[in-house]
C-alpha cells in the first residue's frame, strides 16, 4: 500500500471528533451542531476536523455511521426474524435511540443531510430490506400479494412510532414483540416455511 505524504493521521483524533460530533448532534440536533463545537469538544483544531470532512454534512454521515458500528452499505440479511433483532437491538439502545429521533428531525432541518445519507447508505439498505421479504414472500411466510415497498414503509413507519411513543428503558424483547405484531397484521407467518 502506498503511503501519502505527510504525518499519519491520528486514530485518536478521528475517534475523538466522531465521538464528540456523536455527542453535540444528540445532545443539541444536527443544526445546533458545527464543526467549531466539535474540535472544542474533541480537543483538536478545526483544520484537524476540515482535513478529514471538508464539511458538516460528511462529518455527520460518518458520525451516524460509526455509532452504528460502521455496517456494510449493503447488509447481508439472511431473514426477516434477523432484521426484526436488528432493528430492535437499536430501539432498545437509549443513545441510539436519542440518535435516531435527532436523524428523523434531519428530514426538515437539515435535508441535505438526509439526502446524503440516503444517497450513501439508505438505497442500497432498502433494496437488502425488500430482498428479504421478496424472499419470505416466496416462501410462504408472507401473503403472495405482499408489495415490499409497501411492507418496508409499514415497518420503517412503526419504528418512527415506536420512537416516538416508548420509554427509552424499554428493552429489545419488547422492541422484538411490537415488530412482530406490525408484521402479523400484515400477514407475516413466522413458523416453518410452507
Amino acid at each position: 500500500m502506498e503511503r501519502t505524504p505527510g504525518r499519519p493521521r491520528s486514530t485518536e483524533a478521528d475517534a475523538a471528533i466522531l465521538e464528540a460530533a456523536l455527542d453535540l448532534l444528540i445532545e443539541r440536533g444536527i443544526e445546533a451542531t458545527s464543526i467549531e463545537q466539535v474540535a472544542r469538544r474533541a480537543g483538536v483544531t478545526r483544520a484537524t476536523v476540515y482535513r478529514r470532512f471538508p464539511d458538516k454534512t460528511r462529518l455527520l454521515v460518518a458520525t451516524v455511521e460509526a455509532a452504528y458500528g460502521n455496517p456494510p452499505r449493503s447488509p447481508e440479511i439472511r431473514d426477516i426474524e434477523q432484521l426484526i433483532s436488528g432493528w430492535a437491538r437499536a430501539l432498545a439502545a437509549p443513545r441510539q435511540r436519542r440518535l435516531l429521533r435527532r436523524l428523523y428531525g434531519a428530514v426538515d432541518d437539515a435535508p441535505e443531510v438526509a439526502r446524503a445519507y440516503q444517497d450513501l447508505f439508505g438505497h442500497d439498505r432498502d433494496a437488502a430490506r425488500r430482498e428479504v421479504f421478496e424472499l419470505a414472500r416466496t416462501r410462504g411466510r408472507l401473503p403472495a400479494d405482499t408489495d415490499p415497498d409497501v411492507l418496508l414503509d409499514l415497518l420503517t413507519g412503526a419504528v418512527w412510532q415506536h420512537l416516538a411513543t416508548r420509554p427509552d428503558t424499554e428493552g429489545q424483547d419488547e422492541a422484538e414483540r411490537y415488530l412482530r405484531a406490525v408484521l402479523h397484521q400484515a400477514g407475516y407467518q413466522r413458523g416453518e416455511e410452507k
